[in-house]
Protein backbone atom coordinates (compact mmCIF):
# COMPACT_ATOMS: atom_id res chain seq x y z
CA UNK A 1 0.00 0.00 0.00
CA UNK A 2 1.72 3.24 -1.08
CA UNK A 3 2.49 5.63 2.27
CA UNK A 4 -0.23 7.92 3.15
CA UNK A 5 -3.37 6.27 1.59
CA UNK A 6 -6.17 5.70 3.60
CA UNK A 7 -6.90 2.07 3.74
CA UNK A 8 -10.12 -0.06 3.23
CA UNK A 9 -10.58 -3.26 4.76
CA UNK A 10 -13.54 -5.99 4.01
CA UNK A 11 -14.64 -8.61 6.68
CA UNK A 12 -12.96 -11.78 5.93
CA UNK A 13 -15.22 -14.94 5.39
CA UNK A 14 -16.76 -16.86 8.60
CA UNK A 15 -16.59 -20.60 7.44
CA UNK A 16 -13.90 -23.15 8.22
CA UNK A 17 -11.68 -23.31 5.19
CA UNK A 18 -9.19 -20.73 4.30
CA UNK A 19 -9.28 -19.21 0.65
CA UNK A 20 -7.93 -19.73 -2.36
CA UNK A 21 -8.02 -17.98 -5.75
CA UNK A 22 -6.80 -18.24 -9.61
CA UNK A 23 -7.38 -15.63 -12.25
CA UNK A 24 -8.18 -16.97 -15.75
CA UNK A 25 -7.37 -15.44 -18.99
CA UNK A 26 -10.00 -17.04 -21.04
CA UNK A 27 -10.08 -16.74 -24.84
CA UNK A 28 -12.97 -17.72 -27.11
CA UNK A 29 -11.92 -17.57 -30.80
CA UNK A 30 -15.40 -19.06 -32.02
CA UNK A 31 -16.89 -15.58 -31.10
CA UNK A 32 -16.17 -12.25 -32.13
CA UNK A 33 -16.53 -9.68 -29.34
CA UNK A 34 -19.45 -7.14 -30.53
CA UNK A 35 -18.10 -3.94 -29.20
CA UNK A 36 -14.10 -4.83 -30.25
CA UNK A 37 -14.09 -7.12 -32.85
CA UNK A 38 -12.06 -9.33 -32.11
CA UNK A 39 -12.08 -12.73 -30.86
CA UNK A 40 -13.97 -12.74 -27.40
CA UNK A 41 -12.21 -12.73 -24.10
CA UNK A 42 -12.93 -12.79 -20.28
CA UNK A 43 -11.35 -12.72 -17.08
CA UNK A 44 -12.43 -14.32 -14.16
CA UNK A 45 -11.95 -15.83 -10.64
CA UNK A 46 -12.32 -18.87 -9.26
CA UNK A 47 -12.55 -19.00 -5.88
CA UNK A 48 -12.00 -22.36 -3.55
CA UNK A 49 -11.36 -23.54 -0.07
CA UNK A 50 -8.07 -23.86 -0.12
CA UNK A 51 -5.91 -26.50 1.84
CA UNK A 52 -2.94 -24.23 2.76
CA UNK A 53 -2.29 -20.44 2.75
CA UNK A 54 0.99 -19.84 4.29
CA UNK A 55 3.42 -17.70 2.65
CA UNK A 56 0.73 -16.76 0.20
CA UNK A 57 0.36 -13.01 -0.95
CA UNK A 58 -3.64 -12.50 -0.85
CA UNK A 59 -4.83 -11.12 -4.04
CA UNK A 60 -6.06 -7.21 -4.67
CA UNK A 61 -9.87 -6.49 -4.79
CA UNK A 62 -8.98 -5.10 -7.71
CA UNK A 63 -5.22 -5.09 -9.74
CA UNK A 64 -3.82 -1.81 -10.05
CA UNK A 65 -5.04 -0.96 -13.97
CA UNK A 66 -8.25 -1.23 -12.98
CA UNK A 67 -7.73 0.46 -9.53
CA UNK A 68 -6.47 3.47 -11.44
CA UNK A 69 -9.62 3.26 -13.75
CA UNK A 70 -11.91 3.28 -10.82
CA UNK A 71 -10.59 5.81 -9.13
CA UNK A 72 -10.67 8.33 -12.17
CA UNK A 73 -14.62 7.65 -11.84
CA UNK A 74 -15.03 9.54 -9.30
CA UNK A 75 -12.46 12.57 -10.35
CA UNK A 76 -10.09 13.04 -7.42
CA UNK A 77 -12.41 12.06 -4.46
CA UNK A 78 -11.56 8.19 -3.71
CA UNK A 79 -7.30 8.79 -4.67
CA UNK A 80 -6.40 9.23 -1.17
CA UNK A 81 -7.59 5.65 -0.25
CA UNK A 82 -5.88 2.23 -0.71
CA UNK A 83 -8.69 -0.27 -2.08
CA UNK A 84 -8.59 -3.48 -0.14
CA UNK A 85 -7.24 -6.43 -0.08
CA UNK A 86 -9.05 -9.79 -0.38
CA UNK A 87 -8.88 -12.76 1.94
CA UNK A 88 -8.39 -15.03 -1.39
CA UNK A 89 -4.19 -16.57 -1.46
CA UNK A 90 -3.45 -16.04 -4.53
CA UNK A 91 -3.21 -20.01 -6.17
CA UNK A 92 -3.08 -21.69 -2.89
CA UNK A 93 -3.55 -25.53 -3.33
CA UNK A 94 -6.75 -26.42 -3.53
CA UNK A 95 -8.12 -28.21 -0.27
CA UNK A 96 -9.28 -31.86 -1.36
CA UNK A 97 -12.78 -33.04 -2.43
CA UNK A 98 -15.64 -32.59 -4.90
CA UNK A 99 -17.15 -29.08 -4.80
CA UNK A 100 -20.57 -27.55 -6.16
CA UNK A 101 -19.76 -24.87 -8.60
CA UNK A 102 -21.48 -21.78 -8.53
CA UNK A 103 -20.42 -18.87 -11.27
CA UNK A 104 -21.22 -15.38 -10.55
CA UNK A 105 -21.78 -12.76 -12.94
CA UNK A 106 -21.62 -8.50 -11.57
CA UNK A 107 -23.97 -5.69 -12.00
CA UNK A 108 -23.78 -3.55 -15.13
CA UNK A 109 -20.43 -1.17 -14.99
CA UNK A 110 -19.58 -3.63 -12.32
CA UNK A 111 -16.50 -5.64 -11.76
CA UNK A 112 -16.23 -9.42 -10.91
CA UNK A 113 -14.69 -8.46 -7.67
CA UNK A 114 -17.77 -6.28 -6.39
CA UNK A 115 -19.27 -9.46 -5.19
CA UNK A 116 -16.08 -10.65 -2.76
CA UNK A 117 -18.02 -10.96 0.48
CA UNK A 118 -20.46 -13.03 -0.55
CA UNK A 119 -17.99 -15.22 -2.90
CA UNK A 120 -15.34 -15.57 -0.23
CA UNK A 121 -17.76 -16.50 2.17
CA UNK A 122 -19.04 -19.09 -0.24
CA UNK A 123 -15.74 -20.35 -0.52
CA UNK A 124 -14.84 -21.05 3.03
CA UNK A 125 -17.88 -23.34 3.44
CA UNK A 126 -16.98 -25.70 0.95
CA UNK A 127 -17.68 -24.03 -2.84
CA UNK A 128 -15.83 -23.34 -5.72
CA UNK A 129 -17.22 -19.90 -6.97
CA UNK A 130 -16.33 -18.68 -10.57
CA UNK A 131 -16.90 -14.73 -11.07
CA UNK A 132 -16.76 -13.47 -14.61
CA UNK A 133 -16.28 -10.47 -16.15
CA UNK A 134 -17.70 -8.76 -19.47
CA UNK A 135 -15.50 -6.81 -21.00
CA UNK A 136 -17.14 -3.34 -22.54
CA UNK A 137 -20.08 -3.93 -20.18
CA UNK A 138 -18.43 -4.64 -16.85
CA UNK A 139 -16.91 -1.85 -15.21
CA UNK A 140 -12.84 -1.96 -15.31
CA UNK A 141 -11.50 -5.40 -16.78
CA UNK A 142 -7.69 -6.13 -16.88
CA UNK A 143 -6.12 -8.44 -18.71
CA UNK A 144 -2.57 -9.81 -17.45
CA UNK A 145 -0.85 -7.43 -20.16
CA UNK A 146 -1.54 -4.53 -18.76
CA UNK A 147 -4.43 -3.56 -21.21
CA UNK A 148 -7.69 -2.14 -19.36
CA UNK A 149 -11.47 -1.91 -20.95
CA UNK A 150 -13.76 0.64 -19.22
CA UNK A 151 -17.51 0.16 -19.60
CA UNK A 152 -18.80 1.12 -23.28
CA UNK A 153 -22.51 2.56 -21.71
CA UNK A 154 -25.19 0.91 -23.86
CA UNK A 155 -28.30 3.09 -24.42
CA UNK A 156 -30.42 1.99 -22.13
CA UNK A 157 -33.27 0.51 -24.64
CA UNK A 158 -34.94 -2.92 -23.26
CA UNK A 159 -32.87 -3.97 -27.10
CA UNK A 160 -29.92 -2.89 -26.13
CA UNK A 161 -30.06 -4.90 -22.63
CA UNK A 162 -31.40 -7.65 -24.05
CA UNK A 163 -28.77 -8.02 -26.37
CA UNK A 164 -25.57 -7.12 -23.38
CA UNK A 165 -27.55 -9.91 -21.44
CA UNK A 166 -27.28 -12.54 -24.25
CA UNK A 167 -23.31 -11.65 -24.77
CA UNK A 168 -23.33 -12.26 -20.90
CA UNK A 169 -24.98 -15.61 -21.14
CA UNK A 170 -22.27 -16.83 -24.03
CA UNK A 171 -19.21 -15.49 -21.72
CA UNK A 172 -21.17 -18.09 -18.88
CA UNK A 173 -21.62 -20.57 -20.91
CA UNK A 174 -18.31 -20.46 -22.61
CA UNK A 175 -16.67 -20.27 -19.02
CA UNK A 176 -18.36 -23.29 -17.92
CA UNK A 177 -17.08 -25.40 -20.94
CA UNK A 178 -13.57 -24.44 -19.89
CA UNK A 179 -14.30 -25.57 -16.45
CA UNK A 180 -14.87 -28.68 -18.04
CA UNK A 181 -11.53 -28.57 -19.86
CA UNK A 182 -9.53 -27.87 -16.51
CA UNK A 183 -11.59 -30.88 -15.00
CA UNK A 184 -10.60 -33.28 -17.85
CA UNK A 185 -7.23 -32.02 -17.01
CA UNK A 186 -6.64 -29.06 -19.27
CA UNK A 187 -5.46 -25.65 -18.69
CA UNK A 188 -7.66 -22.97 -19.88
CA UNK A 189 -5.73 -19.77 -19.01
CA UNK A 190 -4.83 -18.04 -22.42
CA UNK A 191 -1.04 -17.78 -20.73
CA UNK A 192 -0.79 -21.40 -19.77
CA UNK A 193 -0.05 -19.99 -16.17
CA UNK A 194 0.26 -22.78 -14.19
CA UNK A 195 -3.20 -23.82 -12.06
CA UNK A 196 -3.49 -23.99 -8.32
CA UNK A 197 -1.94 -27.70 -6.90
CA UNK A 198 -4.90 -30.16 -6.30
CA UNK A 199 -7.67 -27.63 -8.13
CA UNK A 200 -8.72 -30.23 -11.02
CA UNK A 201 -10.79 -33.04 -9.17
CA UNK A 202 -12.94 -30.55 -6.54
CA UNK A 203 -14.93 -29.18 -9.36
CA UNK A 204 -18.48 -31.00 -9.37
CA UNK A 205 -20.31 -30.16 -12.64
CA UNK A 206 -23.27 -32.13 -11.78
CA UNK A 207 -23.87 -29.78 -9.15
CA UNK A 208 -24.03 -25.84 -11.05
CA UNK A 209 -25.59 -22.76 -9.93
CA UNK A 210 -26.04 -19.27 -11.14
CA UNK A 211 -25.88 -15.93 -9.05
CA UNK A 212 -25.28 -12.22 -9.88
CA UNK A 213 -26.41 -8.76 -9.11
CA UNK A 214 -28.68 -6.57 -11.34
CA UNK A 215 -27.80 -7.37 -14.87
CA UNK A 216 -25.67 -10.38 -13.41
CA UNK A 217 -28.91 -11.74 -12.04
CA UNK A 218 -30.45 -11.17 -15.29
CA UNK A 219 -28.11 -13.04 -16.88
CA UNK A 220 -28.09 -15.95 -14.44
CA UNK A 221 -31.70 -16.27 -14.87
CA UNK A 222 -31.13 -16.45 -19.16
CA UNK A 223 -28.31 -18.73 -18.77
CA UNK A 224 -30.69 -21.34 -17.19
CA UNK A 225 -33.19 -20.81 -19.79
CA UNK A 226 -30.34 -21.48 -21.85
CA UNK A 227 -27.93 -24.14 -20.38
CA UNK A 228 -29.45 -27.24 -18.24
CA UNK A 229 -25.93 -28.14 -16.72
CA UNK A 230 -27.64 -25.17 -13.91
CA UNK A 231 -29.50 -26.34 -11.52
CA UNK A 232 -30.70 -22.90 -9.80
CA UNK A 233 -29.96 -19.53 -9.71
CA UNK A 234 -30.63 -16.26 -7.39
CA UNK A 235 -31.12 -12.94 -8.87
CA UNK A 236 -29.53 -9.89 -6.56
CA UNK A 237 -32.52 -7.08 -7.22
CA UNK A 238 -32.06 -7.30 -11.28
CA UNK A 239 -34.71 -6.69 -14.04
CA UNK A 240 -35.20 -9.67 -16.65
CA UNK A 241 -34.42 -9.74 -20.36
CA UNK A 242 -34.71 -12.33 -23.03
CA UNK A 243 -37.38 -15.35 -23.58
CA UNK A 244 -36.42 -16.50 -19.78
CA UNK A 245 -39.12 -13.24 -18.93
CA UNK A 246 -42.04 -14.85 -20.64
CA UNK A 247 -41.14 -18.79 -20.17
CA UNK A 248 -39.92 -19.17 -16.67
CA UNK A 249 -37.83 -21.84 -15.67
CA UNK A 250 -38.11 -24.88 -14.63
CA UNK A 251 -35.37 -25.70 -11.67
CA UNK A 252 -35.21 -23.39 -8.56
CA UNK A 253 -34.69 -19.88 -8.27
CA UNK A 254 -34.75 -17.29 -6.33
CA UNK A 255 -35.55 -13.33 -6.70
CA UNK A 256 -34.36 -10.84 -3.96
CA UNK A 257 -34.94 -7.35 -4.07
CA UNK A 258 -35.51 -4.51 -2.00
CA UNK A 259 -37.99 -1.87 -1.36
CA UNK A 260 -36.61 0.89 -3.68
CA UNK A 261 -37.08 -1.68 -6.38
CA UNK A 262 -40.15 -4.13 -5.54
CA UNK A 263 -39.86 -6.14 -7.81
CA UNK A 264 -43.37 -8.00 -8.22
CA UNK A 265 -45.39 -4.56 -8.43
CA UNK A 266 -42.85 -2.23 -9.64
CA UNK A 267 -40.61 -3.82 -11.97
CA UNK A 268 -42.68 -5.13 -15.35
CA UNK A 269 -40.10 -8.26 -16.13
CA UNK A 270 -40.92 -9.96 -12.99
CA UNK A 271 -44.24 -10.76 -12.73
CA UNK A 272 -44.14 -12.40 -15.94
CA UNK A 273 -40.99 -14.41 -14.91
CA UNK A 274 -42.54 -14.79 -11.66
CA UNK A 275 -46.13 -16.79 -13.16
CA UNK A 276 -43.68 -18.95 -15.20
CA UNK A 277 -41.73 -20.52 -12.72
CA UNK A 278 -42.64 -24.60 -12.30
CA UNK A 279 -39.89 -25.22 -9.66
CA UNK A 280 -39.18 -24.08 -6.08
CA UNK A 281 -38.84 -20.82 -6.24
CA UNK A 282 -39.48 -17.05 -3.73
CA UNK A 283 -38.91 -13.95 -3.33
CA UNK A 284 -37.30 -12.75 -0.54
CA UNK A 285 -36.69 -8.21 0.29
CA UNK A 286 -33.26 -6.70 2.16
CA UNK A 287 -34.90 -4.38 4.15
CA UNK A 288 -34.19 -0.73 4.35
CA UNK A 289 -31.60 -1.17 1.64
CA UNK A 290 -31.21 0.35 -1.50
CA UNK A 291 -29.27 -1.25 -5.23
CA UNK A 292 -25.94 -2.15 -4.30
CA UNK A 293 -26.03 -3.48 -0.54
CA UNK A 294 -25.87 -6.36 -2.49
CA UNK A 295 -22.54 -6.19 -3.00
CA UNK A 296 -19.03 -5.07 -1.21
CA UNK A 297 -20.14 -1.48 -1.99
CA UNK A 298 -22.57 -1.48 1.42
CA UNK A 299 -19.06 -2.38 3.08
CA UNK A 300 -16.96 0.30 1.34
CA UNK A 301 -19.06 3.36 1.57
CA UNK A 302 -19.26 3.92 5.33
CA UNK A 303 -15.09 4.31 4.84
CA UNK A 304 -15.13 6.61 2.38
CA UNK A 305 -16.23 10.26 2.29
CA UNK A 306 -19.93 11.53 3.13
CA UNK A 307 -20.24 13.13 -0.84
CA UNK A 308 -19.09 10.07 -1.85
CA UNK A 309 -21.22 7.77 0.33
CA UNK A 310 -24.32 9.19 -0.80
CA UNK A 311 -24.09 8.48 -4.68
CA UNK A 312 -23.63 4.84 -3.81
CA UNK A 313 -27.60 3.80 -3.34
CA UNK A 314 -26.47 1.57 -0.47
CA UNK A 315 -29.71 2.66 1.97
CA UNK A 316 -29.54 3.43 5.91
CA UNK A 317 -29.09 -0.73 6.57
CA UNK A 318 -26.12 -0.52 8.72
CA UNK A 319 -23.05 -2.31 6.45
CA UNK A 320 -22.72 -5.32 8.79
CA UNK A 321 -26.24 -6.38 9.05
CA UNK A 322 -26.92 -6.81 4.99
CA UNK A 323 -23.25 -8.00 4.43
CA UNK A 324 -24.52 -11.39 6.88
CA UNK A 325 -27.63 -11.49 5.59
CA UNK A 326 -27.02 -11.37 1.91
CA UNK A 327 -24.09 -14.15 3.12
CA UNK A 328 -26.42 -16.02 4.52
CA UNK A 329 -29.18 -16.33 2.31
CA UNK A 330 -27.37 -17.05 -0.73
CA UNK A 331 -25.32 -19.86 0.90
CA UNK A 332 -28.70 -21.47 2.18
CA UNK A 333 -30.18 -21.19 -0.75
CA UNK A 334 -27.47 -23.49 -2.52
CA UNK A 335 -26.96 -25.64 0.51
CA UNK A 336 -30.90 -26.21 0.03
CA UNK A 337 -30.77 -26.46 -3.97
CA UNK A 338 -27.73 -28.04 -4.70
CA UNK A 339 -26.14 -29.94 -1.45
CA UNK A 340 -30.21 -31.46 -0.42
CA UNK A 341 -29.95 -29.70 3.04
CA UNK A 342 -33.53 -28.88 4.13
CA UNK A 343 -32.22 -27.56 7.31
CA UNK A 344 -31.13 -24.41 6.03
CA UNK A 345 -34.29 -23.44 4.06
CA UNK A 346 -35.56 -21.80 7.18
CA UNK A 347 -33.80 -19.15 6.78
CA UNK A 348 -35.66 -18.67 3.32
CA UNK A 349 -38.74 -18.37 4.35
CA UNK A 350 -37.73 -14.83 6.07
CA UNK A 351 -38.69 -15.77 9.67
CA UNK A 352 -35.21 -16.45 11.22
CA UNK A 353 -34.70 -14.16 13.66
CA UNK A 354 -30.45 -13.68 13.31
CA UNK A 355 -31.43 -12.09 10.15
CA UNK A 356 -34.56 -10.30 10.56
CA UNK A 357 -33.14 -8.32 7.54
CA UNK A 358 -34.43 -10.87 5.49
CA UNK A 359 -38.67 -10.66 4.53
CA UNK A 360 -40.74 -12.54 3.53
CA UNK A 361 -42.79 -11.46 0.03
CA UNK A 362 -43.75 -14.75 -2.28
CA UNK A 363 -43.08 -18.03 -2.86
Amino acid sequence: MAAGLIPIRLAGPTGPAPVGAVELHLVDPSRTDPWSGQPREVMVTVTYPAADVRGRAMLPWLPSGAERALKARFGGAVDGYALPKTHSANRAPARPGRRPVLLHSPGYNADRTFNTLVIEELASWGYVVVAIEHPYDSGEVEFPDGRVVVNRPDDASDEARTAAVAVRVADLRFVLDQLTVLERGGNPDAEGRPLPRGLRGTLDLTRVGAFGHSRGGAASAAMMYLDKRVRAGVDLDGALYGPVVKHGLDRPFLLMDTVVHDGLNEDETWPSFWAHLSDWHRCLRLTDADHNCFTDIVAIAPQLPEAVRNTLQIGPIPADRAVAAVRATVRAFFDLQLRGRPDAGHLLWGASPRYPEIEYIAG
